[in-house]
């Protein structure tokens, strides 16, 4: 099961975006002929969509503060499309512009997180030439995540399944990581002989260090919900059947939180370890200033004082 928003708050009209049909490339790499090895039960395989079926659907819903976006091809794993990175990226940015949301959870309906990035809806390549490969990533994967990072309000992901290449990189990016007990996270691209992207290697040694981080990307070996939990890599494992309540508990209580603050502490933590204490100092009373100027702040001052619980309005 998958946490969405469909009790209570099932969108009255889901958003969608379509694409079509070709390759699946479940690394997450630039190139479209990597495909998974169905032979190898620890490496996650992505069936491609019946000729039929062509939609590649973004479920979208906002409920309660939380805006829901929910990748939603089970047959493929929600191995992600071109398209679909951009409707993401697109209502990412939407979550930060929009005072009514005030907490982001990203999910996957089906059995699978994401299998990596499906290059089918991509524009046409044409002959490559030196530094198209380098555009692409920038462009792509590293845009796709650089959006989670960048989002100014908390977003967390509720990992329900296999999540490999770049659908690990998602959730890694995520500031909160849920994930249920049939979940898995692996770092397939030195199977195909590939250099991790998507920001995989800014991201995992932030998360557990850079020697578990070589041993992860080296090996490329399947990492259990639990010992990616043990590891640092997600929060909190869930059993499956209670991952949709569990998302929206936590998604919920970051909605009710001091928006401006959150998103300022984001800000600080991902931006901690590229500085110098100096400059980290000196960043952490720049924030404090902007952040004592919101509404919130001052709630939370009153509310101390007072001795009641403080009710923030994301302002």
């Amino acid at each position: 099961m998958t946490p969405s928003p469909a009790s209570p708050g099932r969108p009255d009209a889901r958003e969608h975006h379509t694409t079509s049909a070709g390759p699946t490339d479940p690394t997450g790499s630039a190139n479209p002929s990597d495909r998974s090895d169905p032979s190898d039960p620890s490496e996650p395989t992505a069936p491609a969509d019946p000729v039929t079926s062509v939609d590649s659907l973004v479920l979208h819903a906002t409920d309660n503060g939380v805006s829901w976006i929910t990748l939603n091809r089970p047959a493929a794993l929600n191995a992600v499309t071109w398209d679909q990175r951009e409707r993401i990226i697109g209502l990412l940015a939407d979550a930060s512009a929009d005072p009514a949301v005030r907490a982001v959870v990203i999910t996957a309906s089906g059995k699978g997180f994401c299998a990596g990035a499906d290059l089918r809806g991509s524009p046409p390549a044409g002959d490559r030439v030196a530094g198209d490969v380098a555009r692409l990533i920038r462009l792509g994967a590293q845009r796709f995540i650089a959006a989670v990072l960048d989002c100014e309000k908390p977003v967390l992901a509720a990992v329900n399944g296999t999540a490999a290449g770049i659908g690990a990189h998602l959730a890694f990016a995520c500031d909160l990581v849920l994930a249920a007990e049939s979940a898995r996270f692996i770092e397939v691209f030195a199977r195909r002989g590939l250099v991790p992207d998507g920001g995989g290697a800014y991201l995992l040694p932030r998360l557990v260090g850079p020697q578990r981080a070589k041993e992860l990307m080296f090996f490329g070996d399947a990492v259990p919900a639990a010992e990616a939990e043990r590891l640092g890599l997600v929060n909190r494992v869930v059993p499956d059947g209670e991952l949709p309540a569990a998302a929206r508990e936590w998604a919920e209580r970051l909605a009710a939180g001091p928006t401006r603050a959150l998103a300022l502490t984001k800000q600080l933590v991902n931006a901690s370890l590229d500085t110098d204490r100096a400059t980290a100092f000196a960043a952490e009373a720049a924030t404090q200033e902007i952040n004592m100027t919101t509404a919130d702040a001052q709630e939370g001052i009153s509310a101390f004082a007072a001795r009641r619980r403080p009710t923030y309005r994301g302002r």
